[in-house]
């Protein structure tokens, strides 16, 4: 059993990967800034509120928790349209802070980093199914900051001690099994959180963006992967740590999360109606700046270096999803929304 320090902990992602590590016997430790994420996920855990390029505090939480195995490092400004309004801030916050971090970490004698990266950084192929051989061709400012910060974390690993796990995320959806934590925002930007948003009635409409895409059905294929499944692969990651990077000869290697499988945003549409059990209002729009056609995940490495598959659907998802909106107010001590 470890200690883990996470970054971006009371974030959506991040506090699901700290109910896993708990769950899995494991002590997680919570570096968050709350710029985003709500303090009701940080309850009875070890936090930290402060900047993740903080070294003071980082010496304070090293001093505190000598015995910490490993950094997953979360925190991030994730929302695409808002990275092309606001490039500098995303540079800013996703790269020269975690810079930062990285240096920190290696000097405080903490070199071994799970980082969460983006599927968004691939290039499309024709077949749209993505290896970690495939190329990159990230076209958002944010997909840019996950790139960067991979390539720092690579050289790093070249030339210091730090040692790097990379899990390029595919599309997160649904919530904590347990509802201890879910989607903090009262609207989601991602796709799943504006179709709950629009069947409560917050929203006038669903927004189907980009439907002239060269896909099946003219919409993007995501592989939408259940938020608890990502979590899991983050403990794979935490135990096999050292075994990972010995079988593969590297200090830094790269692993796709995802189910393997793709479900364009119309067909994610019409489970989410059938789940609901009504259909909701859609309007079609061209796609937004920085949007990418999409694909999914081959999940092979995953599953053979970490023993680690995706086992729920996107069903579950969309189920877990809409249960949370029932709970979400109640767990952030908010007025419902």
């Amino acid at each position: 059993m470890v200690k883990v320090l996470v970054t971006g902990g009371a974030g959506y992602i991040g506090s699901t990967i700290c109910s896993a590590l708990q769950d899995a016997g494991h002590t997680p430790v919570i570096l968050d800034s709350l710029y985003k994420g709500p303090r009701q996920f940080t309850r009875g855990r070890h936090f930290y509120q402060a900047d993740v390029a903080d070294r003071l505090v980082l010496d304070q939480i090293v001093a505190d928790h000598p015995d910490l195995s490993c950094t997953v490092h979360c925190a991030a400004r994730i929302v695409v349209p808002e990275s092309v309004q606001d490039p500098y801030g995303y540079w800013r916050e996703n790269v020269c802070k975690s810079l930062e971090l990285c240096a920190n970490l290696v000097a405080v004698g903490k070199p071994r980093i799970v980082f969460s990266s983006s599927a968004s950084l691939y290039a499309l192929t024709e077949r749209l199914a993505l290896t970690e051989d495939d190329a990159l061709l990230p076209n958002s400012p944010y997909a840019k900051t996950k790139r960067a910060v991979e390539m720092l974390l690579e050289d790093l690993a070249g030339g210091t001690d730090l040692r790097a796990i990379i899990l390029r995320y595919f599309n997160p959806v649904g919530a904590d099994p347990q509802f201890r934590t879910g989607p903090y925002d009262p609207i989601p930007s991602h796709v799943l959180g504006q179709l709950v948003g629009t069947a409560e009635g917050h929203l006038e409409h669903f927004t189907l963006t980009g439907t002239d895409h060269p896909t099946p059905d003219g919409t993007g294929i995501r592989d939408y992967v259940h938020v608890w499944d990502l979590a899991q692969a983050h403990v794979a990651a935490v135990e096999r740590f050292d075994q990972v990077l010995a079988a593969s000869g590297t200090r830094s290697e790269v692993i796709n999360l995802g189910t393997g499988a793709g479900t364009s945003v119309r067909e994610l549409l019409t489970m989410f109606e059938r789940i609901l059990g009504r259909p909701i209002p859609v309007r079609e729009a061209p796609a937004r700046p920085g949007d990418a056609v999409g694909g999914f995940a081959v999940v092979d490495k995953a599953a053979r270096v970490l023993a680690w598959r995706s086992t729920l659907t996107v069903e579950h998802g969309i189920e877990s999803a809409l249960e949370w909106r029932h709970r979400r107010s109640a767990v952030l001590g908010v007025a419902a929304t």
